[in-house]
């Protein structure tokens, strides 16, 4: 018999073989807890995209173009932030998998999101004595494996606590946390641009302290007795990237959050040097970035706000995901046509729009999709790495073509052509309306 809308099942243990999909899963958690768990996940998932938002596009692009100078920033930035990337694609489904087999009297989650934001402040308060492009590089790959430690237990919590038809609205709190932490790092990073030494220890601080209160007032279920499947290399490889074949939804779910990602941080990743030299604001940049975020996020909140528990409400999700894809990629053509503060603010604030809608419903969509219960870290630190390579990414594909395919003009057109492509293929989604 179906159960009503708002009633939760009692706490149960954790599963010893579960066979269906994530998506049908019913975590054991009652009503106040579920509300703590949604006061508290959107702070820690703030405090961690306050660092996306403040360090790449920023103050990781002024260290570099205070240490090589401004003939080298491009190429250097991209070296950078493609060595980072590329131990992101490592981490995070290896730190995923590893909180799926912990066994602990603190659960499977919690340790691994302690030591993985510990590990990252740690790397940050380091970058900001940094002097030397080796040591930023070195650090930031160290911040990029405390951070993918901490995410992907975190993103587990969803599908580990939160029933299919809350899922809308926790996706909302979730998405608005991520944005509007990545936003107010631009503007923080900003702010602090001539006290980066400040701005490290502060970030570090923050992201560290919300994480731990987050898993100090919502303890994960101990772990201990669970039972424990034998470890499979093959098994264990084969799970680190999306198979087509075996979890076809799951995969082009990943293509389209990865394009639509690539399509933003495409250009907002490098938007400090866009503004530079290709509006021409050259030094005066820096002072435009805080009004970009803050037209961002105007468009950005009332869209979250709404489509999230809307789309519980009509039980669709693609729609939404069309929508908001097909809006950042046409957004992205207006600094193409007019390059100007203005075309670039009108921008932003579209993009905002379309970022709300996408972030209301995106974490639903995924939680929705996932392959199995025993492996819902592994599976959604695969997934999540479409979200997390594109806002270290996005600079190095940005700095390939500023050098070598036309310039930044070249950027808006691309990052069309990622946005439509990422509506186009979540239309393949079969499981899911």
């Amino acid at each position: 018999m179906a159960r009503p809308p708002g009633e939760l099942r009692a706490p149960s243990p954790l599963p010893a073989d579960p066979g269906g999909a994530a998506g049908s899963a019913a975590p054991p958690v009652d009503g106040r807890a579920l509300r703590r768990l949604m006061a508290c996940i959107g702070p820690a998932n703030l405090g961690i995209a306050l660092v996306w938002g403040a360090v790449p596009g920023t103050l990781l692009a002024l260290q570099v173009q205070r240490t090589v100078g401004e003939d080298a920033k491009v190429g250097m930035l991209a070296v950078v932030t493609t060595v980072g990337a590329l131990v992101a694609m490592v981490a995070q489904p290896v730190a995923g998998a590893v909180s799926d087999r912990t066994r602990s009297r603190f659960g499977r989650r919690g340790p691994w999101i302690v030591a993985g934001v510990a590990t990252d402040g740690l790397a940050l308060i380091g970058m900001a004595f940094a002097h030397s492009v080796p040591a930023t590089l070195a650090l930031w790959c160290l911040v990029q494996l405390g951070y993918n430690f901490a995410a992907g237990p975190l993103s587990a919590v969803m599908p580990d606590r939160v029933p299919p038809e809350k899922r809308g609205l926790f996706s909302t709190v979730t998405g608005l946390g991520s944005m509007v932490g990545s936003l107010l790092g631009q503007i923080f990073a900003a702010a602090f641009e001539d006290r980066i030494i400040t701005a490290y220890v502060v970030l570090a601080a923050l992201a560290t302290t919300l994480a731990v209160v987050f898993v100090t007032l919502n303890p994960d279920r101990p772990s201990r007795d669970a039972p424990q499947e034998p470890f499979r290399v093959r098994e264990f490889l084969g799970g680190l990237l999306p198979n087509p074949r075996r979890h076809p939804d799951f995969f082009w779910v990943f293509v389209s959050r990865l394009c639509t990602n690539t399509s933003y941080f495409l250009v907002f990743g490098y938007k400090l040097y866009i503004l530079q030299d290709y509006v021409g604001l050259h030094d005066r940049a820096i002072d435009h970035v805080p009004a970009l975020a803050l037209t961002a996020v105007a468009g950005l909140l009332p869209a979250a706000v709404v489509t999230g528990p809307l789309s519980d409400r009509l039980g669709r999700r693609k729609v939404f995901v069309v929508a908001s894809a097909s809006l950042i990629g046409c957004a992205m053509l207006i600094p193409f046509a007019v390059p100007t503060m203005t075309g670039m603010t009108t921008m932003a604030f579209l993009v905002g729009i379309g970022f709300g809608c996408f972030q209301g419903v995106d974490a639903a969509l995924i939680s929705q999709v996932l392959p199995s219960e025993r492996s819902f870290a592994r599976d959604l630190g695969v997934v999540n790495l479409a979200a997390t390579l594109p806002q270290v990414l996005g600079p190095a594909i940005a700095g390939a073509v500023v050098l070598w395919l036309g310039g930044y003009r070249t950027l808006f057109p691309l990052a069309l052509a990622f946005a439509l492509l990422g509506a186009v293929t979540v239309l393949r989604v079969k499981e899911v309306r």
